[in-house]
């Protein structure tokens, strides 16, 4: 239990002296004993390329500024440093890149995968290697399971998230007549179907169907969406929710537009696999994808890096920490890795063993994050969410946080 607390606050003073301004590049040992500690790679998992690569961009910006704080600090027994590891989001590419990562040499845990489908495809590879996952952003449901489980994550899950999301649309917005749409996908369904059950629940009439995205990452055109939008605009749903990732939502709100159902008229709603400044570009016109509200899980009631952190992920990133989904669960994720790591014997060669231990420190961890308390449950969930989910709307062209949800 001491060791547990000493190292949740070696975490926590690291990110209260980034808040406080306090520059951390200069602290670091310049000894021979700090040349001679192992270096250890934390993987990232996600979209590097291809139409959503924003998403990977958010998740290893928080992961690299939570490792510069530890190196900076001075207080571990190893240096960190990050790796990407490109599945473009994925489930048939993440297995080769989830097998590249589990062969990288002193690689120790992952942070990622980032979308859900890709975390299922390539949870038998981290879990026959002994990696942990850490993931700030995959929301499926049956993601976690088990007891000591090698996959965690840092964010609500969708039975969280999709109650909330269901929660917004009849009381809130008074929605009666729904029409829930899964692109077909592992994230989609499991989406769809806990935000159509809640909606019944509510009292709403909810219509479901299934439109499958055209193709991974949204390369269809949005002619391939017209019959189903045609079909939408005659029935005339009172709201729509989406189940879906950003590319093909966009060419289905422009196909929604051409056919005369809009966000202005109607309530359209997606999940955070929509909330990104790419579902606008691939809305044509842009302007279609306006008055489109979009949620997001939130571990807590922060929604984003804010203050010095925030200021010093822009400095790191050139991104703007307001649009950046998931870079806060993504430095909470790195830093539990780093509290677990910290209880270990730190060799200088990662082996099995140290990888094990990792996996069963995490279960361990304890500490307030930037998002709330970081503290796993044995299937890999948050012990403690707090129920939210962060509602934003397009506003000319902008995604705009409204309010927290649940």
């Amino acid at each position: 239990m001491k060791l547990r607390l000493n190292k949740a606050v070696v975490v926590t003073s690291v990110g209260a002296m980034l808040a406080a301004g306090i520059p951390l590049a200069g602290m670091a040992s310049t000894s021979s004993a700090a040349t001679a500690k192992p270096t250890y790679t934390i993987g990232v998992e996600g979209p590097f390329s291809g139409s959503d690569a924003n998403y990977g961009d958010y998740i290893i910006g928080g992961v690299e500024l939570a490792i510069n704080a530890a190196n900076a600090s001075g207080m571990h027994k190893f240096t960190l440093k990050a790796e990407k590891f490109d599945d473009q989001g994925s489930s048939s590419l993440s297995p080769a890149a989830a097998q590249k990562a589990t062969g990288t040499k002193n690689l120790v845990a992952v942070v990622g995968p980032a979308f859900s489908g890709a975390s299922e495809a390539a949870a038998p590879y981290y879990s026959k290697a002994h990696v942990a996952e850490v993931s700030a952003s995959a929301t499926a449901v049956a993601l976690a399971s088990g007891t000591d489980s090698n996959f965690m994550r840092t964010i609500a899950d969708d039975s969280v998230q999709g109650k909330a999301d269901a929660d917004y649309l009849v009381t809130v917005k008074g929605v009666k007549n729904l029409l829930v749409i899964s692109d077909a996908s592992f994230y989609g369904d499991g989406l769809a179907t806990v935000v159509a059950t809640d909606a019944k629940a509510l009292g709403a009439t909810v219509t479901t169907q299934q439109i499958p995205n055209v193709s991974t990452g949204g390369g269809g055109t949005t002619t391939e969406y017209g019959p189903a939008a045609t079909a939408i605009a005659t029935s005339a749903p009172g709201a729509v929710f989406y189940g879906g990732y950003s590319p093909d939502f966009g060419l289905l709100l422009s196909a929604l537009s051409s056919a005369g159902y809009t966000a202005s008229a109607h309530v359209i709603m997606s999940g955070d696999g929509s909330n990104s400044p790419s579902l606008v570009t691939s809305t044509s016109p842009a302007s279609a994808a306006n008055g489109v509200y979009l949620s997001e899980g939130a571990a807590g009631k922060v929604n984003f890096l804010t203050g010095k952190l925030a200021t010093a992920y822009v400095k790191l990133t050139k991104i703007k920490a307001s649009v950046a989904e998931y870079a806060a669960q993504a430095y909470d994720a790195t830093n539990a890795i780093i509290a677990a790591l910290g209880k270990t014997n730190t060799p200088k060669t990662v082996t099995t063993t140290l990888r094990k231990e990792v996996v069963a420190n995490l279960h361990k961890v304890n500490f307030k994050g930037i998002t709330g308390t970081i503290a796993f449950a044995g299937d890999g969930d948050l012990k403690n969410d707090t129920g939210t989910s962060a509602i934003s709307e397009v506003e000319s062209g902008t995604i705009t946080f409204l309010l927290n949800q649940g």
